[in-house]
């Protein structure tokens, strides 16, 4: 039986990059979670918006389970300021990632940093793939994807999935004659 993995409602990092940890969201953060989710133009690539606050909260503030997928608080340590969210989801040996930054913080490095924090914890969980779906037209984030060495593996319905290329592991033994 699978074993439920749940993301303690905390104030504490999950996991961090050198500017940003990410931890759950806390409903001081909803006001700004709403101003950029809620951003049509920066949006249209997301699926997770126009909501209300209320859906928002009910969404972001309940109990949650890597299993049944967590979206999280990105926040920047400087200021304490939530810049944006990743998403987070176990699927069998799968990790399914995802991640928004407010556009404010946008070409900042933010993304890449969190990004790949965020593989880092993944690899510390065990042994899983991990996995990102974007759109055909998200040219920015398919090109993180590709600084963070994911490769494209599939395309379906106008999305590109994508899996995270593990570093290669030298398992071969040199047998010198005597």
């Amino acid at each position: 039986m699978n074993e439920v993995t749940k993301i303690e409602p905390t104030s504490q990092a999950i996991f961090e990059s050198e500017r940003c940890y990410v931890r759950r969201f806390a409903e001081s953060d909803l006001d700004a979670f709403v101003d950029y989710r809620n951003n049509v133009e920066w949006m249209k690539y997301q699926s997770f918006k126009g909501y209300s606050r209320e859906e928002y909260k009910e969404f972001l503030l309940k109990e949650a389970t890597l299993e049944s997928g967590a979206q999280l608080a990105i926040i920047r340590k400087v200021d304490q300021t939530l810049i944006g969210d990743v998403f987070i989801k176990k699927e069998d040996a799968i990790f399914w990632i995802g991640y928004t930054v407010h556009p404010s913080f946008k070409r900042q490095g933010y993304a890449f940093e969190i990004v790949q924090a965020m593989v880092e914890w993944i690899q510390q969980q065990g042994d899983y793939q991990i996995m990102a779906g974007v759109a055909v037209e998200n040219s920015a984030s398919i090109q993180l994807l590709r600084k963070l060495k994911f490769t494209q593996v599939n395309e379906e319905n106008g999305e590109l999935f994508f899996q995270f290329q593990k570093p290669y592991k030298n398992t071969l033994t040199i047998h010198e004659d005597v």
